[in-house]
């Protein structure tokens, strides 16, 4: 297990997306797909009240129920982008949270992001609505996504400043082929104030588990967009240094793009989904691997 931030979670370094739920994975599916990630030792179940219009709250929430596993896992979810609460003005937070708290059929969120900044809103009045969810103890820690490092800093000084909660994560875009995003001023804002990377499209909405390449027609609603990828040089060469590294390691193209992401700094658990139960064995024997140094040094060459 890992610790998120300053906050009192210790979760699975490898974090389940839950945004197939409900979408390209049917409750059966997903149910299937939940079962086996906790049977591994996953604790650590991401999604949010837009995907699938809240439906992936409602499988999940469905399966901790039927599971009794709520006091096992640590549920994330965001709040900011559902079609009928885009924003984050204080009663939309507000109201966000109540209607994924009842989709879950919970009492608490553990961990609460907002999902996109809204910069029309003063930070004052973003952290002053989350801090009175904690407070009321319908939210145990708060966390952001999607935001600019100016936000972020300013978000986490008042907290401090005010005594009020404070973000404990960052959720981001960053895997292998985009890194310029986090690293850099981002970074150093949760490297400075100690809170883990939670990083989304960890595999490159599916680019990174090797099955994109050229002639090759995939069969997944994310292929447009991942083999895009493909039509750049640093996509290729990315590619190449992974086919190098699982042909050495004995471990698939995903394992490996997941293991080097968990290997940089402030990463505490990356987020990967799988619509079946045969996606996630790769999936999880990231979280065993552990690549060399010369492994990390060709990969994040290749990705540069």
């Amino acid at each position: 297990m890992t610790r998120i931030g300053t906050s009192n979670l210790d979760v699975f370094p490898l974090s389940l997306g839950g945004n197939v739920f409900g979408w390209t994975a049917d409750e059966a599916a997903s149910f299937a797909v939940l079962d086996a990630y906790a049977a591994a030792g996953g604790n650590f179940i991401d999604t949010a009240d837009m995907y699938s219009g809240g439906e992936s709250e409602t499988i999940i929430g469905k399966w901790l129920a039927a599971r009794g596993k709520r006091d096992k896992i640590v549920v994330a979810t965001k709040v900011g982008a559902h079609p009928d609460l885009k924003g984050l003005k204080p009663d939309t937070i507000k109201r966000g949270a109540e209607g994924s708290l009842r989709r879950l059929g919970t009492d608490h969120i553990d961990l609460y992001y907002t999902h996109f900044d809204d910069p029309e809103i003063p930070v004052e009045e973003i952290i002053g609505t989350l801090d009175q969810l904690v407070r009321e103890g319908k939210v145990r820690h708060i966390a952001a996504s999607n935001i600019s490092p100016e936000r972020l800093a300013a978000s986490l000084a008042f907290s401090e400043r005010e005594g009020l909660a404070k973000y404990v994560a960052l959720q981001q875009h960053y895997n292998l082929v985009e890194r310029a995003g986090y690293e850099g001023p981002l970074a150093a804002v949760v490297k400075e104030h100690g809170l883990s990377s939670v990083p989304y499209f960890g595999l490159a909405k599916g680019f990174l588990t090797g099955k994109y390449r050229p002639g090759v027609v995939v069969d997944s609603p994310r292929a447009g967009r991942a083999g895009e990828y493909l039509e750049s040089e640093r996509g290729q060469r990315v590619l190449a240094a992974l086919d190098e590294v699982s042909a050495a390691r004995g471990a698939e193209q995903a394992t490996v793009a997941l293991a080097w992401l968990r290997a940089q700094p402030t990463v505490a658990a990356p987020i990967a989904s799988a619509r079946s139960v045969e996606q996630l064995p790769a999936l999880l024997a990231s979280v065993e691997l552990e690549l060399t140094a010369d492994d990390l040094a060709g990969l994040t060459a290749a990705s540069a």
